[in-house]
């Protein structure tokens, strides 16, 4: 969510909104699924898009990682075990990444909302404002770029799982890449409306970069490993 997108609310009322439901001390993830969907589409701003974007990429490596682990036990493979608990191991360590990412993403914009609630009324007031509304937008950009970063590096995850892992689960691997795709890319969207609120314009020029950048080379990586996935099913 952008800030333009605030701008007919009162942030501060926003933001007691969201401290009455719940706020950062309410870990999303420790909720039911059928609770984090019913927060998701309540009328509270957050959490959002780039909330949902993480969870999508944290259970894209939960199914490569699964299919790691179904490959150091597959009868027959004892000698790969060691080869396979090394991409098991990696995985949850990106998932933990991820659904970290989860509440992150949420706090990062409520510290947004914070600051615009900040008062302006005099013209140290307007500048530290100012300052606390950059560092928080900041923030705003940084967690969605971090978890396209940690998508990305799960992405090899599901292309090792999907043509050496137990063909058995091959499917399991290939949904585990689009789904890590799909959460670069709701993360990449975040990352942009973000952006546009940056002051500094060579640094949200840099940033804009370095994300399209990783989101293509992802979106790439996830075509070859579909086809690979339909090669081995038909």
């Amino acid at each position: 969510m952008g800030l333009d997108d605030l701008a007919p609310f009162d942030p501060a009322q926003k933001v007691i909104e969201y401290k009455i439901k719940g706020g950062p001390s309410k870990r999303l993830v420790s909720m039911t699924l059928d609770k984090f969907t019913e927060e998701v589409a309540s009328e509270s701003p957050a959490p959002g898009g780039g909330s949902v974007a993480a969870y999508i990429a944290s259970t894209g490596i939960a199914l490569a990682t699964m299919v790691a682990n179904l490959s150091s036990h597959k009868r027959g493979w004892d000698d790969r075990w060691e080869y396979f608990s090394d991409w098991a191991e990696k995985g949850e360590t990106i998932r933990r990444k991820l659904i970290a990412a989860v509440d992150a993403d949420t706090e990062a914009f409520n510290k947004v909302m914070e600051a615009f609630s900040l008062p302006k009324e005099t013209p140290e007031e307007k500048q530290l404002r100012s300052v606390a509304i950059q560092k928080a937008q900041f923030g705003a950009v940084q967690v969605p770029l971090d978890v396209m970063k940690i998508a990305a590096s799960a992405l090899p995850v599901a292309e090792a799982m999907v043509k050496q892992g137990n063909p058995n689960s091959v499917t399991d691997a290939g949904v585990g890449a689009s789904a890590l795709v799909c959460g670069i890319y709701g993360a990449y969207l975040n990352v942009c409306i973000n952006l546009k609120d940056l002051k500094d314009r060579s640094v949200a020029d840099s940033i804009a970069a370095e994300a399209a950048s990783i989101l293509t080379e992802s979106q790439n990586m996830e075509s070859e490993i579909r086809k690979a996935v339909i090669q081995m099913i038909r």
